[in-house]
Protein backbone atom coordinates (compact mmCIF):
# COMPACT_ATOMS: atom_id res chain seq x y z
CA UNK A 1 0.00 0.00 0.00
CA UNK A 2 2.73 2.50 1.00
CA UNK A 3 4.32 2.09 -2.77
CA UNK A 4 1.15 2.83 -4.51
CA UNK A 5 1.03 6.16 -2.23
CA UNK A 6 4.56 7.09 -2.93
CA UNK A 7 3.62 6.16 -7.02
CA UNK A 8 0.57 8.05 -6.36
CA UNK A 9 2.62 10.88 -4.82
CA UNK A 10 5.04 11.28 -7.79
CA UNK A 11 2.06 11.28 -10.26
CA UNK A 12 0.74 14.02 -8.69
CA UNK A 13 3.81 15.87 -8.73
CA UNK A 14 4.92 15.33 -12.35
CA UNK A 15 0.86 15.76 -13.35
CA UNK A 16 1.47 19.53 -11.74
CA UNK A 17 4.82 19.79 -13.09
CA UNK A 18 3.09 19.02 -16.74
CA UNK A 19 0.38 21.29 -16.33
CA UNK A 20 3.24 24.31 -14.83
CA UNK A 21 5.13 23.19 -18.09
CA UNK A 22 2.69 23.75 -20.62
CA UNK A 23 1.41 27.05 -18.94
CA UNK A 24 4.65 28.62 -19.31
CA UNK A 25 4.63 26.83 -23.17
CA UNK A 26 1.40 28.90 -23.83
CA UNK A 27 2.38 32.37 -21.66
CA UNK A 28 6.18 31.88 -24.37
CA UNK A 29 3.99 31.20 -27.32
CA UNK A 30 1.73 34.40 -26.52
CA UNK A 31 4.69 36.78 -25.88
CA UNK A 32 6.51 35.55 -29.72
CA UNK A 33 3.04 35.83 -31.13
CA UNK A 34 2.87 39.40 -29.91
CA UNK A 35 6.22 40.63 -30.40
CA UNK A 36 6.66 39.51 -33.89
CA UNK A 37 3.10 41.81 -34.66
CA UNK A 38 4.93 44.21 -32.99
CA UNK A 39 7.59 44.03 -35.16
CA UNK A 40 5.04 43.86 -38.48
CA UNK A 41 3.36 47.22 -37.07
CA UNK A 42 6.59 48.79 -37.22
CA UNK A 43 7.95 47.61 -40.04
CA UNK A 44 4.37 48.75 -41.51
CA UNK A 45 5.24 51.99 -39.85
CA UNK A 46 8.75 52.41 -41.27
CA UNK A 47 7.10 51.74 -44.58
CA UNK A 48 4.14 53.69 -44.78
CA UNK A 49 6.16 57.04 -42.32
CA UNK A 50 9.69 57.27 -44.05
CA UNK A 51 11.17 56.22 -46.93
CA UNK A 52 14.75 54.53 -46.10
CA UNK A 53 15.26 50.90 -46.41
CA UNK A 54 17.85 50.47 -43.80
CA UNK A 55 14.84 50.43 -41.11
CA UNK A 56 12.89 48.06 -43.46
CA UNK A 57 15.47 45.79 -43.86
CA UNK A 58 16.69 45.43 -39.92
CA UNK A 59 13.14 45.04 -38.44
CA UNK A 60 12.63 42.69 -41.13
CA UNK A 61 15.94 40.57 -40.79
CA UNK A 62 14.75 40.82 -36.44
CA UNK A 63 11.55 39.50 -37.86
CA UNK A 64 12.74 36.75 -39.63
CA UNK A 65 15.37 36.06 -36.28
CA UNK A 66 12.03 36.38 -34.06
CA UNK A 67 9.91 33.57 -36.54
CA UNK A 68 12.91 31.37 -36.64
CA UNK A 69 13.26 31.34 -32.85
CA UNK A 70 9.34 31.09 -31.95
CA UNK A 71 9.41 27.93 -34.56
CA UNK A 72 12.01 26.25 -32.46
CA UNK A 73 10.43 27.13 -29.17
CA UNK A 74 7.47 25.41 -30.37
CA UNK A 75 9.67 21.96 -31.43
CA UNK A 76 11.68 22.20 -27.92
CA UNK A 77 8.61 22.25 -25.85
CA UNK A 78 6.64 19.37 -27.58
CA UNK A 79 9.51 17.55 -27.26
CA UNK A 80 10.11 18.29 -23.88
CA UNK A 81 6.20 17.73 -22.98
CA UNK A 82 6.54 13.96 -24.87
CA UNK A 83 9.90 12.80 -23.20
CA UNK A 84 10.26 14.76 -19.27
CA UNK A 85 6.15 14.13 -18.42
CA UNK A 86 4.23 11.98 -21.09
CA UNK A 87 6.65 9.20 -21.02
CA UNK A 88 7.22 9.28 -16.82
CA UNK A 89 3.44 9.97 -16.50
CA UNK A 90 2.78 6.90 -19.07
CA UNK A 91 5.51 4.74 -16.70
CA UNK A 92 3.64 6.07 -13.26
CA UNK A 93 0.50 4.81 -15.02
CA UNK A 94 1.22 1.57 -15.55
CA UNK A 95 1.79 1.03 -11.31
CA UNK A 96 -1.92 2.59 -10.28
CA UNK A 97 -5.35 1.31 -11.27
CA UNK A 98 -6.35 3.96 -13.68
CA UNK A 99 -4.84 5.48 -16.44
CA UNK A 100 -5.90 9.24 -16.95
CA UNK A 101 -3.32 10.45 -19.39
CA UNK A 102 -3.24 7.86 -21.35
CA UNK A 103 -6.62 7.65 -21.77
CA UNK A 104 -7.08 10.86 -21.91
CA UNK A 105 -4.12 10.71 -24.50
CA UNK A 106 -6.29 7.88 -26.85
CA UNK A 107 -9.31 10.34 -26.59
CA UNK A 108 -7.21 12.99 -28.09
CA UNK A 109 -5.77 11.03 -31.04
CA UNK A 110 -9.15 9.95 -32.16
CA UNK A 111 -10.21 13.33 -32.00
CA UNK A 112 -6.97 14.75 -33.89
CA UNK A 113 -7.87 11.79 -36.78
CA UNK A 114 -10.68 13.85 -37.65
CA UNK A 115 -9.46 16.97 -37.68
CA UNK A 116 -6.23 16.12 -38.45
CA UNK A 117 -4.70 19.34 -37.21
CA UNK A 118 -3.58 20.22 -33.48
CA UNK A 119 -2.78 23.33 -31.68
CA UNK A 120 1.08 22.83 -32.45
CA UNK A 121 0.56 23.22 -35.86
CA UNK A 122 -1.45 26.51 -35.90
CA UNK A 123 1.55 27.72 -33.85
CA UNK A 124 3.91 26.70 -36.42
CA UNK A 125 1.63 27.68 -39.22
CA UNK A 126 1.40 31.42 -37.87
CA UNK A 127 5.30 31.23 -37.47
CA UNK A 128 6.10 30.07 -40.70
CA UNK A 129 3.46 32.74 -42.05
CA UNK A 130 5.02 35.52 -40.31
CA UNK A 131 8.62 34.13 -41.51
CA UNK A 132 7.20 34.35 -45.16
CA UNK A 133 6.00 37.62 -44.75
CA UNK A 134 9.30 39.15 -42.95
CA UNK A 135 11.39 37.40 -46.19
CA UNK A 136 9.36 39.03 -48.48
CA UNK A 137 9.72 42.51 -46.88
CA UNK A 138 13.58 41.88 -46.77
CA UNK A 139 13.91 40.65 -49.88
CA UNK A 140 12.39 43.23 -51.54
CA UNK A 141 14.21 45.73 -49.06
CA UNK A 142 17.15 44.27 -49.98
CA UNK A 143 16.36 44.71 -54.37
CA UNK A 144 14.68 48.27 -53.49
CA UNK A 145 18.31 49.15 -51.91
CA UNK A 146 20.49 47.55 -54.74
CA UNK A 147 18.42 50.02 -57.12
CA UNK A 148 21.29 52.67 -55.92
CA UNK A 149 19.77 55.53 -57.98
CA UNK A 150 16.25 55.13 -56.49
CA UNK A 151 17.05 54.45 -53.10
CA UNK A 152 16.55 55.80 -49.85
CA UNK A 153 18.49 54.54 -46.77
CA UNK A 154 17.34 56.90 -44.29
Amino acid sequence: MEDKELILGQYKVYSEAKENFIDRHFATNRFYFVFAFALLTATYVFYALSPGLIPLIVTAAFGIAVSILWWLNIDSYQVLIKIKYSKVLEYLETKLPESPYNKEFQETKKLNRAKNLTFPDVQKGFAGLLFFVFLIIFIMSIAGALNFKNAVWF
